[in-house]
């Protein structure tokens, strides 16, 4: 009797062990978080391309995203980057649905050690595009936070500019706190109020009618490097998202 409870003390660890090896197999290899920065860069991504909804990040063939990015969100949502060895990055990203219509977004990239990216992506399913940002850092003396722009609005034409107007700086009839941003591009950061609260009037170039008005959800922490993005469609819905970067 001590014998067949041997066999079946033995089977029903076999089996456990089968279980947890084939499962195991099924869990991505996510990259862990660095702090030798002599060796690493650190990137963070921005999803523009619209009617996204399910993108996950490859570096050098290996997985860096655990959670799906879709249209307006970061990634990392729980920090501001995340570390990826220096030189030049392969990258991909892409929705793994097998039914997905949106097409691999596959490109190399230069990354110095040391140094801050965001790289924002961009355009339609069809067509996703993406612009890799060096994110100059300062950080602040005083009790300011500094705040970019960019301009990811989408349109199968050209479209103009934008100016970016303050309410707590006058508003429209101040000057723009950011001036002419040209579709596909990010201004640098400039100096900006924190802890109040904010809402950014959107125009294009040389109009009298905004885009979007568009109110900062939370105010900004001091000594805090923040983006805020225009993306959507031209002719159709369209928000700004803002975003801590650093």
């Amino acid at each position: 009797m001590k014998f067949f409870k041997l066999i079946i003390v033995t089977l029903g660890l076999a089996v456990i062990s089968a279980v947890y090896i084939s499962c195991s197999k099924e869990i991505p290899s996510i990259a862990t978080v660095k702090s030798n920065l002599s060796t690493t860069a650190t990137v963070q991504v921005f999803d523009a391309t619209l009617k996204s909804t399910r993108n996950f990040i490859w570096v050098n063939d290996k997985p860096v995203s655990g959670a799906a990015l879709a249209f307006g969100g970061v990634y990392p949502g729980t920090a501001y980057a995340f570390d990826v060895p220096a030189g030049l990055a392969n990258i991909l990203i892409k929705d793994t649905l097998v039914t997905s219509t949106q097409a691999p977004l596959h490109f190399t990239q230069p990354l110095t050690a040391g140094k801050n990216y965001t790289i924002f992506m961009y355009d339609t399913l069809t067509s996703p595009k993406q612009l890799t940002v060096e994110n100059k850092i300062v950080i602040p003396t005083d009790t300011t936070s500094r705040l970019r722009f960019g301009n990811f609005l989408y349109n199968t034409t050209a479209i103009p500019a934008v100016d970016v107007y303050s309410y707590r700086r006058g508003g429209t009839n101040s000057n723009p706190v950011f001036s002419n941003v040209a579709t596909n591009t990010v201004t640098d950061f400039i100096p900006y109020a924190s802890m109040i609260t904010d809402t950014l009037y959107v125009y294009a170039t040389g109009t009298k009618s905004p885009l979007i008005v568009k109110s900062f959800v939370t105010s900004l922490t001091p000594s805090r490097s923040y983006t805020s993005v225009l993306n959507g469609s031209y002719r159709g819905t369209k928000t700004v998202t803002t975003f801590v970067t650093y």
